[in-house]
């Protein structure tokens, strides 16, 4: 079982290495390999489906553009993309009530726009950055039990009976990793 994981790790790896290169054919491939995954990402943030597809999409066009981003030596490429589709969702979120209760375009003309600023993507960029170097240097462990909370949206209880360990020593070791990866990011600000 460990052995298919990390061996569709490592697909989807070079696939995200081959997009990145200007191959299209890549971004099919990643799309097979993440798309129910992401999709759950989105849907369990947004709670509707078509808001959930939308935010998908956005997803992928991010990835299209942005994909010579990607860096396998700092992330892995399900939890990188899975932050590109909280986000997106998130996104969605705090915008999405303007959708269900859409204006008239001439009343959504003078509105302006709400689009983070340039300076404000960096800072975001470079948060990013800083937040998956201080994950790395975290124990095997919390590492990974913190990740799968984040990205999986799991609970204390399916983390500790997925590892095989008590409730209490899952929750002390997310907690010491949070406390450990609060200093670094201090540290790092």
């Amino acid at each position: 079982m460990r052995a298919a994981s990390t061996e569709a790790r490592e697909r989807l790896k070079a696939a995200m290495l081959r997009l990145a290169a200007g191959e299209r054919a890549a971004l099919e491939d990643i799309y097979r390999a993440t798309s129910a995954k992401l999709f759950g990402i989105c849907y369990r943030i947004l709670g509707d489906e078509k808001e959930a597809e939308d935010a998908l999409q956005d997803v992928y066009l991010t990835l299209w553009r942005r994909a010579n981003r990607f860096d396998p030596a700092r992330a892995s490429p399900i939890s990188w993309l899975a932050t590109f589709a909280r986000n997106r969702a998130i996104d969605r979120l705090r915008s999405g009530k303007a959708r269900r209760s859409a204006v008239p375009e001439s009343e959504a003309a003078p509105i302006a726009d709400a689009s983070p600023l340039a300076e404000a993507m960096l800072i975001d960029a470079e948060r990013e950055a800083r937040i998956h170097g201080c994950l790395d240097t975290l124990d095997e462990t919390p590492r990974d039990a913190i990740r799968t909370a984040f990205f999986e949206g799991r609970t204390y209880a399916e983390l500790a009976e997925n590892m095989g360990v008590p409730l209490g020593t899952m929750k002390s070791w997310i907690r010491r990793g949070l406390a450990k990866l609060k200093a670094c990011m201090e540290a790092g600000e």
